[in-house]
């Protein structure tokens, strides 16, 4: 569906306001930085900031829980010939192609920069292994429930941790060496790869020869 005017205009909004915060977040640190500042320097209202984020560290992860949903209706969606690996590789190539379209195109500097910031900022260190924990743990839930009583919780704990985990290392990986944004996709599909070789040997239980 085309975009609407106003739905482009919402879009450059967030976007402006992120790039804005990011930037402040690196000149004066992330902690010394204000809701208000953050305003003030993408031109809009305080109002309009929360509008868009409910809080400072919400610009860094900006609609992630949205996103997420698709991964939950892939798994939810499980065709009768998918095995867990198969139905965690199809989750990820279906979250990629909703989610890429929407990431605005950033140089290798932008990428470092919000790299450094997450591991650099305490409250941020936590904030995201917070959400990669959280999801962790939900996708292993979802994965369960397409196999009902076929998918013991360790097993599904430990292909889920494997699997993100990968795209997670691989990821950082690539912005830390500088790497464009076009190659932080690929080394993220090449995570997805290697971790699938051992993932798709795990079967429901009542598969087993």
């Amino acid at each position: 569906m085309q975009e609407s005017r106003r739905e482009r205009k919402k879009r450059e909004t967030r976007q402006r306001i992120v790039m804005v915060a990011i930037k402040l977040f690196e000149e004066q640190g992330y902690e010394q930085t204000t809701m208000a500042q953050i305003a003030a320097a993408a031109d809009v209202d305080p109002k309009t900031f929360s509008n868009y984020f409910r809080s400072k560290d919400e610009v860094l992860w900006v609609g992630t829980e949205r996103d997420f949903d698709v991964l939950f209706r892939a798994i939810a969606e499980r065709r009768p010939e998918e095995g867990p690996g198969e139905v965690l590789a199809r989750m990820v190539q279906e979250y990629a192609a909703h989610r890429r379209p929407k990431v605005p195109p950033k140089e290798p500097e932008e990428l470092s920069a919000t790299a450094r910031l997450v591991l650099n900022t305490p409250a941020l260190q936590a904030k995201g292994l917070y959400l990669l924990l959280d999801l962790q743990h939900r996708i292993a839930d979802e994965l369960q429930k397409a196999f009902p009583g076929r998918l013991d919780p360790i097993t599904a704990a430990a292909m889920t941790g494997a699997l993100l985990g990968a795209i997670q290392q691989a990821s950082w990986a690539s912005v830390q060496l500088g790497r464009s944004q076009d190659e932080l996709w690929e080394a993220a599909r090449h995570a997805v790869d290697i971790a699938m070789q051992g993932l798709r040997s795990v079967r429901p239980h009542d598969e087993d020869a």
